[in-house]
């Protein structure tokens, strides 16, 4: 009879603990093997040193270990380090090491492709095909951690869920993968370091706020102009910005942390003096700062960064308010690891 393999990292410890003393085993043997999957991110029972050839057997028997694989790996000219992951069932998703002089950024996805329709972004185009697991989504960060240490001699700082998928709409995953990041039980990452980015889904903004997560909240916003923001997310026609605001403002009262504003100035879309104006009234709303990010074409040349000066006009007005702005520089780009073009050219 052939045995259904169940995936070993679908169950908790306790349930772990349960499968050895059914097998009439002590129950401590649960906690070695969940150290091995977590700690260690063993990706094979052989490699669980510490137990018996007839116990590494039993779970061969039992379980699968659905560990992913970097099937390629591309470094840019500027250190970043792209990884095209492979994933049990030969989907495939990207994430990135973006180095720093002073941190290691992990930027990993959530999704395989996207179930959003921002018409600038690459990842979009693929459509959403499936969620991913929480192991998936820690696998990544280990194999960033990894490399981290290999090429950069540093461990991983931090975490930024800005990678291929909208992480809102796989929450429960998410959660349970940063569950598992930042335990003591896992890789120990403080959830400071730790930064989700959505493009803004109400319902889910909130529900953060009420499980009283601790990780940071960004939102890519890209214009505080209805008509604007649904030309080019068009998904804003069901989650209009009086809907986000209300949402941010509930975060707000809920945790008392700022929010990140992740923005794209584009020439002719939202340059205009009316579009900074908009933006700089709803960076009021709650406290936040902004980063202006720098485009990446995505081939068809409808999307145009915008000019110095238009950038300048931005940074003046929202620092004559008081409000913080960075304009970040994006890594990458050479090897289309940069923000919004993730889309398995691989």
């Amino acid at each position: 009879m052939t045995v259904t393999k169940k995936d070993i990292r679908a169950l908790s410890k306790e349930d772990l603990r349960d499968f050895f003393i059914k097998q009439g085993d002590k129950a401590f043997r649960g906690n070695q093997v969940y150290e091995w999957l977590w700690q260690k991110a063993a990706h094979s029972f052989d490699g669980m040193t510490n137990l018996s050839k007839e116990t590494r057997d039993l779970l061969e028997h039992h379980f699968v270990i659905n560990h992913i694989q970097v099937d390629t790996m591309q470094r840019s000219k500027d250190g970043t380090v792209k990884n095209a992951v492979k994933l049990h069932d030969g989907l495939i998703v990207e994430s990135v090491l973006i180095p720093t002089a002073t941190r290691t950024t992990a930027c990993v996805s959530s999704q395989v492709g996207c179930s959003l329709d921002c018409k600038f972004c690459a990842t979009a185009r693929l459509k959403r095909m499936r969620n991913l697991n929480p192991d998936e989504i820690y696998d990544q960060v280990v194999a960033i951690d990894q490399e981290s240490k290999l090429y950069f001699n540093r461990p991983l700082s931090n975490i930024v869920f800005m990678g291929m998928g909208e992480p809102l709409m796989n929450y429960n995953n998410v959660i349970k993968a940063i569950d598992k990041i930042t335990s003591p039980e896992g890789l120990g990452m403080s959830p400071k370091r730790i930064t989700v980015s959505t493009s803004g889904v109400p319902k889910m903004i909130k529900k953060m706020a009420d499980d009283d997560v601790k990780f940071n909240l960004a939102v890519s916003l890209h214009s505080a102009i209805d008509e604007v923001r649904t030309s080019i997310m068009p998904f804003n026609e069901t989650f209009p910005l009086a809907d986000l605001k209300e949402a941010l403002e509930y975060w707000y009262m809920k945790t008392n942390r700022k929010i990140s504003y992740e923005y794209v100035v584009w020439k002719g879309i939202n340059d205009s003096q009316k579009d900074i104006d908009a933006f700089v009234k709803f960076c009021k709303y709650v406290p936040c700062k902004v980063n202006i990010i720098e485009y990446n074409p995505i081939d068809d040349g409808e999307f145009r960064q915008a000019s110095p000066e238009a950038i300048e006009n931005y940074i003046y007005h929202l620092e004559k308010h008081r409000i913080v702005v960075n304009v970040r520089r994006s890594r990458g780009k050479d090897i289309d690891a940069a923000c919004g073009q993730l889309a398995n050219k691989s």
